[in-house]
């Protein structure tokens, strides 16, 4: 045995290979804290994020596969029992397979950390960052789906009892490939539509959406369904086909900027020119109007009332609602104080009769 020939003493059987693993996971462990101190003192050297955000993530996982490969590599110098010696490289085997599919995750992550970094999703006009974070996520989630299914694929498969079950379900692949078509059908349809939104984008991460008659932003878009935030805190999950197979109002497709409205109620009587004037002034004092849109026009006349509409223009819709109801709340009480004449009234004629 190889600690025999090299201390010259002659080591029990047990013995031998528990200090062999010992080593081995020693030596793993230092290889490991001595590779992540090369990257602490690039980091201090070279200020490069990329290299920060591998050594966050990518910390845990090299913890466990540097001393499990090494372990690995050292099975061959034990003295096992074939039968012992195969289990036991095969339980080895499947945790380098697990940990090496967290490390691909963990790289994914990193790719991720790094657009997050380069990106500013906070800044006003994000379209496009919006438009490659929806992307990146759900091609994030779909390959991450696949290392776990390939991951469990190859622990079953190192099982010979697995490889039996395998080559039984293929010698009826024809009806059961039918039966699980018809089963899966709704699944693919559902993958497909989350390739069709990921990069066709008609709704995008952070997308405002009028859905369902309620009004929120898109906070998570899945493989198989779609979060959609309502302003008043409460989350709407719709099944992803939904955003392909019926309409919906997306308040954000081309840009974030939007127009609102304000209809007031008015007799016939109330002057529109001094409307306009207030209107331009309570605007041009207010920090959320844009400066694009300032248009007074009477759109309807009733039987006792005019329709008279307000509009303007904000950044996006959270700031134009509340645009609207300041100047809402303000037309309201100009009229009022001004113009009381001008609110609607009901008007009744009496004759008197000879």
């Amino acid at each position: 045995m190889i600690l025999d020939s090299i201390l010259g003493y002659e080591f029990p059987k047990f013995l031998n290979n528990l200090i062999i693993a010992a080593l081995a996971l020693l030596t793993g462990y230092i290889i490991k804290v001595i590779l992540w101190q090369v990257f602490h003192v690039s980091t201090k050297i070279w200020d490069s994020f990329v290299v920060k955000s591998i050594t966050k993530r990518l910390n845990k996982p090299f913890t466990f596969f540097f001393p499990l490969f090494i372990l690995n590599i050292a099975t061959g110098f034990m003295n096992l029992d074939p039968v012992f010696r195969f289990e036991f490289k095969r339980v080895i085997g499947i945790c380098i397979a697990i940990v090496f599919a967290f490390i691909l995750i963990n790289i994914i992550k990193v790719l991720e950390d790094y657009f997050y970094h380069r990106f500013d999703l906070s800044k006003e006009n994000n379209l496009k960052e919006r438009k490659l974070k929806t992307q990146l996520q759900f091609i994030r989630k779909f390959v991450i789906s696949l290392i776990v299914f390939f991951t469990v694929a190859i622990i079953l498969l190192s099982f010979e009892s697995m490889r039996r079950i395998g080559a039984g379900l293929l010698t009826g692949v024809g009806v059961g490939g039918i039966i699980i078509g018809f089963a899966a059908q709704k699944s693919l349809g559902s993958l497909l539509a989350g390739f069709q939104i990921a990069f066709t984008q008609p709704i995008r991460i952070d997308d405002v959406l009028i859905v369902e008659g309620e009004w929120g932003r898109v906070e998570e878009i899945t493989l198989t369904y779609v979060v959609v935030s309502i302003w008043d805190q409460r989350r709407l999950i719709l099944p992803i086909t939904y955003f392909i197979e019926k309409p919906f109002q997306n308040w954000t497709r081309v840009s974030s900027d939007l127009l609102g409205t304000v209809f007031l109620n008015l007799d016939y009587s109330i002057p529109i020119p001094p409307l306009r004037e207030e209107f331009t002034r309570l605007l041009s004092e207010h920090p959320l109007w844009d400066k694009r849109v300032n248009v007074v026009q009477v759109t309807d006349s009733k039987e006792s009332i005019v329709e008279v509409r307000f509009l303007m223009s904000a950044r996006n819709s959270s700031e134009a609602f509340d645009l609207r109801c300041y100047v809402r709340e303000n037309m309201i009480a100009f009229v009022r104080d001004n113009y009381p004449q001008g609110l609607p009234r009901t008007r009744v004629e009496f004759h008197k009769t000879p």
